[in-house]
């Protein structure tokens, strides 16, 4: 099969103005909860993408683990590409695809760092497991092989046994957003194209063309 052949015709649902809300929170927690009711692959994934001090971007799929008027919350290792990117560059970009639904949001803003009770009380929820593997993985640097993870979980399971604390370098961050986007697929790829954009406070609906 060619690849460009490839199409698809997107005909579930429609987004207008009087049926989405004025606040953009409002409305990514009323597609989140739907996409999560519906039971989509992983509704908590997003793509995170960073833009490093070469100007180049980068992307990478990242979880979210929490939402509210403050911003859009994922934790990670400080010490991996994205986090030394956005120490050179705090601006970033969300993106959700909900591709059973038909749907994206698109989120853009400056980034910060958690508190550091947050991001405590995040690790300490995580399995324990996981917890070791924050210590055991320098993430983005070059390793010899599979066997340098094991044993390095090994060393830090043995050190720190079932209560390691959290890593200085891991923790949390907070987008802040500025901008929002909400896509739906519609027919004849005349889609709806939602944007929300921050302008003196208050948020600015407008209608993008597809």
């Amino acid at each position: 099969m060619n690849i460009a052949d490839l199409r698809k015709s997107y005909e579930k649902a429609e987004l207008s103005e009087d049926a989405s809300h004025a606040d953009p929170l409002q409305q990514f927690d009323q597609w989140l909860q739907q996409a999560i009711a519906a039971q989509v692959p992983e509704p908590n994934a997003m793509t995170l993408a960073t833009v490093g001090s070469d100007l180049r971007p980068s992307t990478r799929i990242v979880l979210i683990k929490g939402y509210d008027e403050r911003g859009i919350v994922w934790y990670t290792n400080y010490h991996s590409r994205k986090g030394h990117e956005l120490a050179g560059n705090p601006y970033a970009a969300l993106q959700f695809h909900w591709v059973e639904l038909e749907r994206v949001v698109r989120i853009e803003g400056r980034v910060a760092f958690t508190s550091a009770e947050e991001s405590d009380a995040y690790f300490h929820s995580r399995p324990l497991d996981s917890r070791i593997g924050a210590w055991a993985s320098p993430q983005s640097e070059v390793i010899e092989g599979r066997s340098v993870l094991v044993a390095n979980a090994a060393k830090f399971g043995a050190q720190f046994l079932l209560k390691p604390p959290r890593p200085p370098h891991w923790g949390g961050y907070r987008l802040v957003p500025d901008n929002w986007q909400f896509w739906q697929g519609r027919k004849s790829r005349l889609h709806d194209r939602l944007r929300y954009r921050l302008q003196d406070g208050a948020w600015v609906r407008e209608r993008l063309a597809p």
